[in-house]
């Protein structure tokens, strides 16, 4: 056969081409046998002479190139007649006879389907969309073929193995039937050492029925003594344990009342002591200078006249009044908190009024030394206070149910006969109550100008 150029060929194929055209994609064998086709003649073409889509793969070996380019490849071939002519003479250097056979229209009948198939998806000779289709038929029947094969191996593998599984359930069937007649003959020799134990356990329960019921005899008569015994105990425990607890409620009262009592004596007796070191630095008494004739009422050259001792007492809204009562030994104030605040500055939220007031409690206490106790209604609280309070000064609020002039009634009764306590309310019902415990009652007024020189 005359070979023909180059250039003759790609007309060629480029006019079959135009004649024949595949209506189907390639079968994924015969793709995959023009790729390894490609790849095989790609090593002897020039860089020149390749797509330019595909000269970056020109160094790749055979197998590399197959793998990463094959898309690349099989679209070159099919859109460039010209790089499927080079292709094709590598391609009938490589397999003259079937190259020649498929140009002569008759393919070996020995060949394989799919080289036939990709050797003329590549030369592109008459009628090679037949060939294709009938490759692609040939390859789907021996896939079959190898398919059916391959469920009647898989299907013979199967019998055999339901024979063995048969085989090996027979025999394992046999031997349960052995291992349960040895079982029944087992459990009937049981059964008879079974009965025979019954009739000894029988005879050795009406043995233990005739003891116990001489055990239950002495048991009883020894209940009734330990109850006898248990029920005089008892009543002497009781007794023990009431004369313990009276002995333990007596120590417990004398010890508390002693406590207590001991508490407000000793607290009186600093203020009878404070009041009396007071007494005698303010009238400037020297400790042994008194006679019992100077005891007698009369007026001396250059003393005080009554008139002039009189002068000498203070307005109820004068801020020296709290000092001089702040001045006397172990004095305790008490404010009602809110009735000073909402009397001063009620514009304030509550928390404010608090602080303020506090900040000029702190101060006065430490410039009188007195004991300070701000007390203010807990009714009012949306929330338990976050408060520190400051130094000098005892913060407290009335419990639920218990309101702020109740507490402060009891803070005045709780203190002992004879202690100076001033406490600070314009409350007309807080000033009577606390003037019956014995405390001075001034009014919130007094306190709020005494804080203002602070």
């Amino acid at each position: 056969m005359v070979e023909q150029p180059a250039g003759g060929a790609a007309s060629a194929d480029a006019a079959d081409d135009a004649v024949e055209v595949l209506d189907r994609p390639l079968p994924e064998g015969v793709r995959r046998r023009v790729v390894a086709l490609v790849s095989d003649a790609f090593g002897g073409l020039t860089v020149t002479e390749l797509p330019a889509q595909l000269r970056q793969y020109a160094r790749f070996t055979p197998t590399r190139r197959a793998k990463f380019a094959g898309n690349a490849m099989a679209a070159a071939l099919e859109s460039d007649a010209s790089f499927r002519g080079r292709i094709g003479e590598r391609l009938k250097e490589t397999q003259p006879e079937l190259s020649a056979a498929l140009e002569a229209g008759s393919p070996p009948a020995a060949a394989d389907p799919v080289d036939v198939a990709a050797a003329a998806y590549v030369l592109r000779p008459a009628g090679w969309v037949k060939l294709l289709a009938a490759a692609g038929e040939e390859a789907e029947r021996a896939g079959a073929e190898r398919a059916d094969e391959e469920t009647r191996r898989e299907l013979e593998r199967l019998r055999e193995e339901l024979v063995q599984a048969r085989a090996q359930t027979r025999s394992e069937t046999e031997r349960l039937r052995t291992d349960l007649d040895a079982a029944r003959k087992e459990a009937e020799s049981l059964q008879r050492k079974l009965r025979s134990a019954a009739s000894e356990v029988k005879r050795g329960e009406a043995a233990l029925r005739r003891g116990r019921a001489e055990s239950d005899a002495v048991r009883a008569e020894a209940a009734v003594q330990v109850s006898a015994a248990e029920s005089e105990t008892r009543r002497l425990r009781a007794r023990l344990s009431e004369a313990e607890a009276s002995v333990e409620a007596g120590r417990r009262a004398a010890r508390e009342g002693r406590s207590v009592e001991d508490m407000r004596l000793r607290l009186l007796l600093d203020t009878v002591l404070e009041a009396a070191g007071g007494l005698r630095r303010e009238l400037a008494l020297p400790p042994s200078s008194m006679r019992p004739a100077d005891t007698v009422d009369a007026v001396e050259p250059g003393r005080m006249s009554p008139k002039d001792v009189a002068a000498r007492a203070l307005s109820d809204t004068d801020p020296a009044l709290l000092d001089q009562l702040l001045a006397l030994p172990q004095a305790h104030l008490i404010v009602d908190g809110y009735n000073v605040t909402k009397t001063g500055y009620p514009q304030m939220p509550l928390e404010k009024q608090r602080l303020r007031l506090l900040g000029g409690l702190s101060v006065l206490a430490a410039q009188t030394g007195a004991e300070m106790t701000c007390v203010f209604d807990g009714a009012e609280l949306a929330a338990p206070v976050l408060l520190a309070p400051p130094r000098g000064v005892r913060v407290l609020f009335s419990k639920a149910g218990v309101t702020a002039d109740e507490l402060i009634r009891q803070l005045a009764r709780a203190e002992p006969s004879g202690r100076p306590v001033v406490v600070v309310s314009t409350d007309r019902e807080v000033a009577d109550g606390v003037a019956k415990a014995g405390a001075r009652p001034v009014a919130s007024l007094l306190l709020l100008k005494r804080l203002s020189r602070v």
